[in-house]
């Protein structure tokens, strides 16, 4: 029975951080500039009433009970992680003063408005005292957290639990040794045409198209819907309701279908969630206060990384479907073959914009980010200096010159929202990605024969059994040992990106 009254109370909270979800893609989406401020407040009084609910006596009661209930099952029963992770997400919280996560979350509203108003002018100054106030939030919360090594540390804990600044630099290192010599080689070659590219694709036709592949992915459409967004993500409102957005350029096609297929990712984790899971903790991340369900930031990030690079940049994926896109611009791409559109949504060359990088320098930006967040969390990086520091990083990371401030400091949204501490979960993402696709192909190898046939259902089953279908259940690492039979490992990625772009540009490996 207490069991039972920790859910009741429990699925309260996910009702809340929900209703919180759909005022923050109303904001994204189709709330007018004025309601930021009214609106950061709405979502601050959600999100601190659902910290409330969450620290109550009546919540402790029912833990308390429901400890008894699950005390002679298995420590990895369902119901023994859902009394865990509620235990959890009480001593987390009863660490934060709930004056400062309402302070945050406030902040965290009022930031979104003007760094988007900052973005479309190109002018960080505008955003620069918003952002003050978050940097000086943000290490007020690491405090309170608590950390042993590194303040950055406490703040990643909340998007990816378990990763330290020590182990990033490890880990970037690794990367760093087997990527630029990839960079490096392709930088001597020729890049493939991508003229075609740069065509006029009316808006309507891209949203048509991007909803097309996505729903071939399998994405469902009666649970989900596709929409437009400065910046594109995905959200959902329990499994039942998942909504992708991408970003349009009309004159660069592949902005908004890879946005799509990347939010699609994200979306197939949520709905392919159990269902027994809704509205419980093993679909609510009650630390982070999130209503999602992937483990972490960067497991969720491995779907959308998947299906977008591994599937969606794959030969066979065009080869299959160039015949559907040219049908969409007949006479936009009538003298473009598929092998050469598959060549050119795989160029490698350095970016200014990290959505829009290919998948071997993608990770120089996620570099670079945690860096400079690490850095401002610190203290040793003031936010005055951060464009100039952001410069002279794109500059060393990718060897490019940033010409204003929109293309460079102000074009990601994370900061302006308060997520500082979760770029990391992109490079982790890649990272895991690579390493489920190489194992599901080595289990199941007819998964590559379905994949050459365009049948995404026996790969999409596969992560479903092993990933998705879990929710929170399983850790990170966890969830990877029982996947791939060991825990986060770069290797499969090296591999992967080697192979790919050794037999795109000819590279002697």
């Amino acid at each position: 029975m207490s069991l039972s009254n920790l859910l009741t109370l429990s699925g309260q909270v996910n009702d809340l951080l929900n209703a919180s979800s759909v005022l923050s893609w109303d904001a994204r989406t189709m709330m007018p500039k004025g309601g930021s401020e009214t609106r950061s407040k709405q979502l601050a009084t959600l999100t601190v009433a659902a910290r409330d609910l969450l620290c109550s006596d009546q919540m402790k009661r029912a833990l308390e009970g429901a400890e008894k209930d699950v005390a002679g099952l298995d420590d990895t029963a369902p119901e023994a992680r859902m009394v865990a992770q509620v235990r959890e997400a009480i001593a987390y919280h009863e660490r934060i003063p709930a004056e400062l996560l309402r302070r945050k979350t406030e902040l965290g509203g009022i930031g979104h408005d003007k760094w988007a108003e900052a973005r479309e002018k190109a002018d960080f100054s505008l955003f620069a005292p918003a952002l003050k106030d978050i940097v000086d939030v943000s290490r007020e919360m690491a405090e309170a957290i608590g950390y042993e090594d590194h303040p950055y540390d406490a703040l990643m804990y909340r998007f990816e639990p378990g990763t330290t600044t020590a182990e990033l630099k490890t880990l970037f290192a690794r990367l760093r040794e087997g990527m630029l010599p990839l960079v490096q080689q392709i930088a001597q070659k020729e890049q493939p045409r991508s003229d075609f590219l740069y065509r006029e694709y009316p808006v309507e036709g891209q949203m048509a198209f991007a909803l097309k592949m996505a729903a071939k992915l399998g994405y469902d459409l009666d649970r989900g819907r596709l929409d437009t967004t400065v910046h594109p993500f995905e959200i959902s409102f329990t499994r039942n309701d998942v909504r992708i957005t991408t970003r349009v350029n009309p004159k660069y096609m592949p902005m908004s279908l890879f946005g799509a297929l990347h939010e699609t990712g994200h979306a197939l984790y949520e709905q392919g969630a159990d269902p027994a899971y809704v509205r419980t903790p093993l679909a609510t991340d009650l630390v982070g206060l999130y209503a999602v369900s992937g483990v972490s930031f960067g497991a969720h990030e491995s779907q959308s990384r998947l299906w977008e690079n591994h599937v969606g940049r794959s030969r066979a994926f065009w080869q299959n479907h160039f015949a559907d896109i040219q049908a969409a611009y007949p006479e936009t791409l009538a003298d473009v073959t598929s092998e050469e559109f598959y060549r050119a949504v795989n160029r490698s060359r350095p970016s200014l914009i990290r959505v829009e990088s290919d998948e071997l320098t993608y990770d120089f930006h996620i570099m670079l980010r945690v860096e400079l967040e690490s850095r401002m969390i610190e203290g040793s990086l003031s936010v005055d200096d951060l464009p100039e520091a952001w410069n002279a990083g794109m500059k060393s990371y990718l060897g490019v010159d940033v010409p204003d401030d929109a293309q460079g400091v102000l074009q990601d949204v994370h900061w302006s929202s308060g997520q500082i501490g979760t770029f990391c979960n992109y490079t982790i993402g890649n990272i895991m990605a690579a390493q489920l696709f190489e194992r599901a192909m080595q289990e199941q190898p007819a998964i590559g024969t379905a994949l050459e046939g365009a049948d995404y259902a026996p790969l999409r089953d596969w992560l479903t059994d092993k990933v998705t279908r879990h929710g929170r259940r399983y850790g990170r690492d966890e969830l990877l040992v029982n996947a791939t039979g060991r825990t986060l490992d770069p290797e499969p990625y090296l591999r992967h990106l080697t192979s790919k772009f050794s037999e795109i540009y000819g590279l002697a490996v």
